[in-house]
C-alpha cells in the first residue's frame, strides 16, 4: 500500500470522502493534488498540506485543462480518484430534468472525461497508472427517489469495466469503489442524535459506520501495487449494508 513517488489527483477533495482519500493517499507517500470547486474546499485541501486546484468537474474543458496542468507541474501522473459528485433525490413522478442533467454532468460525464484525460497522459508517458472511480452501493441496491442518482453510480461501475479492457494493453488499471453510508460532515452531525446514530448502526453488519478515512484506505489499496491483479471490478465498502435481504433496520 506504498504510494511513494506517485502523483495522484483526487477530485472533490475538499470535504467528506474526498478529503479522507486525500489524507490517506498523502499518508501512503503520494503527492496528492486536490480538486474542488469551492473556496472553502480549496482551503481545506491546503490545510491538509496538499496542492489545491479549483475545478468544476462539470466543465469538460476546464477539467481536462486542470488534469493536464497537474502532469505539467509535477512531471507525471500515476493515479486519478474521480470522487466529485452530488446526491440529489426526488420522488420519481415529480423529478425534474434539470436535476437529472446535473447528476449526469457531475456524477457520470465528469468521470468519463476525467478518466480519458488522465489515461491519455499515462499512455503517452508509459505510466502503469490506476484509475479509481467512486461509485456507491446504490449501484447494487437502491431505493425510491434515487433513480437518477443510482443510475449515475451504476454507470460508473459499468463504464469502468469497459475502461479496464480498453486500457489494459497500456497497463493502466481501472476499478470502482462503492462506499455506503459514511461519516461525512453531514452524516456525523446527524449521528449526534442518539436515535439516528442507533438507526445508522443498525444498517451495518458490524454496527459501525465507516469513516472517510476508512474509505480512503480502500482507495489507497486500489491505487497501489497491492491491487495489481485487480482491474475492471468494484469493491463495495459498506460494512455489509447492501448485502442484507429485506428492509434495512428490521
Amino acid at each position: 500500500m506504498n504510494l511513494d513517488g506517485k502523483v495522484v489527483i483526487v477530485t472533490g477533495a475538499g470535504a467528506g470522502i474526498g478529503r479522507g482519500i486525500l489524507r490517506s493517499t498523502m499518508a501512503a507517500g503520494a503527492t496528492a493534488v486536490g480538486f474542488d470547486i469551492t473556496d472553502g474546499g480549496l482551503d481545506a485541501i491546503r490545510t491538509e498540506g496538499a496542492p489545491a486546484v479549483q475545478s468544476d468537474v462539470s466543465d469538460v474543458d476546464a477539467l481536462i485543462t486542470a488534469i493536464n496542468m497537474v502532469r505539467d507541474t509535477h512531471g507525471r501522473l500515476d493515479g486519478l480518484v474521480s470522487n466529485a459528485g452530488v446526491t440529489l433525490t426526488a420522488p420519481f413522478l415529480e423529478a425534474e430534468l434539470s436535476m437529472w442533467e446535473t447528476l449526469w454532468a457531475v456524477n457520470h460525464r465528469s468521470v468519463l472525461v476525467g478518466c480519458q484525460a488522465a489515461a491519455r497522459i499515462m499512455a503517452a508517458d508509459g505510466t502503469h497508472g490506476s484509475l479509481v472511480n467512486i461509485a456507491s452501493n446504490h449501484a447494487k441496491a437502491s431505493d425510491r427517489g434515487f433513480e437518477a442518482y443510482a443510475g449515475t453510480k451504476g454507470a460508473i461501475v459499468s463504464m469502468t469495466r469497459a475502461m479496464a479492457w480498453s486500457l489494459g494493453p497500456n497497463k493502466i488499471r481501472a476499478n470502482s469503489l462503492c462506499p455506503g453510508l459514511t461519516l461525512t460532515e453531514v452524516v456525523a452531525e446527524a449521528a449526534q442524535n442518539p436515535e439516528t446514530d442507533a438507526m445508522f448502526r443498525s444498517w451495518h453488519a458490524t454496527a459501525e459506520v465507516s469513516t472517510v478515512d476508512d474509505i480512503g484506505q480502500a482507495a489507497v489499496f486500489l491505487l497501489s501495487d497491492a491491487s495489481v491483479a485487480m482491474t475492471g471490478t468494484e469493491i463495495v465498502a459498506d460494512r455489509g449494508m447492501s448485502s442484507r435481504l429485506g428492509k434495512l433496520g428490521t
